[in-house]
């Protein structure tokens, strides 16, 4: 399998410039099945007022035990019901989230030649990417990307970031300490919600030191036909936790809730938090990893970064022992982060058919 992560299997194709041709049409390759359209008739649009909860995440840590508890009780609802919350009050400078937010606009500005210079492959999809998944002919979305490592520090080489814009490796490197230290906060509020040691899960992952922590950042150009195609196709996020600095000004982030699609509207200044796949299964599926798309419109491009907090790739993850019992025996079989991304990196974005699969003895062979 390893031998097919080492080239794209065609020419890569960079969206953003695509869209910038003038073109009235999506290529093929990017109109998706009517049933995986957002407007088909199998969505049944929940009323715009639904959101997913938005949490005071200073409470958490407050004095005043009767705001800790409802804080926390928040989270524990979140988890388990959404699989998704907004964060405010987290801690992280508003100033910074914008600034790096704005810095990865211009990069995504910048001439293409500029860009290609950090064209990534599949092996360690590290650089300027536009699709996710090997398969020859596969189905495409309407995005590109930039990924990087962030943590641990042996994996984090600056000389992969963008040098241009001059700022960038610095407010990147800024930004991915203050998210982690986030990310830490966030692991013990889990853990304590589900009556383990508040260290808990980050010892799961390997520790603060060992923790693996990565950036994509996502630009969703516009697109003259947005109703038959998608900027990310459905899926869970197969690490730990996401921590996502949405943009400011357009909503794209879509959540699976029972038969519907949620858009989700950003509080100001706040992370959306998304449980993965590798905390669904430590926690024994208390904690549920929910499907996602972006959808993409005419009008406007999109700029969004997803911190991808995830356990040390070479660590076992089952499920914790503690959450094991005979009514509830373990729900997963142990396996090894490295191991378990190789799925989406093969077959790309496909909903839950990974995480569910591993409930039951036939693997997930079709996509």
């Amino acid at each position: 399998m390893m031998n097919c992560l080492q080239s794209w299997p065609e020419p890569v194709v960079r969206v953003q410039s695509l869209a910038a041709s003038g073109i009235q049409a999506i290529p093929e390759r990017y109109v998706k099945p009517p049933s995986h359209r957002p407007l088909s008739n199998s969505d049944f649009s929940l009323p715009q007022e639904v959101n997913i909860p938005v949490i005071d995440f200073q409470n958490v840590f407050s004095n005043d035990q009767r705001l800790r508890e409802e804080a926390l009780r928040c989270i524990y609802r979140a988890c388990s019901e959404w699989g998704f919350f907004q964060v405010v009050n987290h801690g992280v400078s508003h100033e910074l989230m914008k600034g790096v937010r704005e810095i990865w606009r211009e990069f995504f500005n910048l001439p293409v030649e500029v860009k290609q210079e950090y064209a990534n492959s599949p092996a360690t999809y590290e650089g300027y990417g536009s699709r996710l998944g090997v398969e020859k002919g596969a189905s495409l979305d309407w995005s590109d990307y930039f990924f990087l490592h962030y943590m641990p520090v042996a994996l984090r080489n600056q000389n992969k970031w963008p040098a241009t814009p001059a700022s960038c490796r610095e407010l990147v490197a800024e930004y991915g300490r203050e998210v982690v230290k986030l990310g830490g906060k966030l692991m013990k509020a889990f853990s304590m919600n589900l009556g383990l040691e508040e260290d808990f899960l980050l010892d799961a992952f390997g520790g603060e030191e060992n923790v693996g922590a990565c950036l994509r950042v996502n630009y969703y150009p516009k697109c003259p036909q947005p109703d038959l195609t998608l900027g990310l196709s459905p899926h869970s996020d197969p690490g730990g936790m996401t921590i996502l600095l949405p943009d400011e000004n357009v909503a794209g982030l879509q959540v699976r809730r029972k038969d519907s699609w949620v858009t989700v509207k950003p509080a100001p200044n706040a992370f959306i938090i998304n449980i993965g796949d590798q905390i669904q299964v430590l926690s024994n599926a208390i904690y549920q990893s929910v499907e996602h798309r972006v959808i993409v419109n005419s009008n406007k491009d999109r700029v969004s970064l997803a911190f991808f907090y995830n356990p040390k790739s070479d660590l076992l993850i089952e499920p914790s022992k503690e959450l094991v019992t005979v009514d509830r025996p373990a729900l997963y079989p142990p396996m090894t982060f490295d191991e378990y991304r190789l799925y989406i990196r093969t077959k790309g974005p496909c909903g839950k058919k990974q995480v569910e699969s591993l409930k039951s003895p036939s693997p997930c062979n079709e996509c």
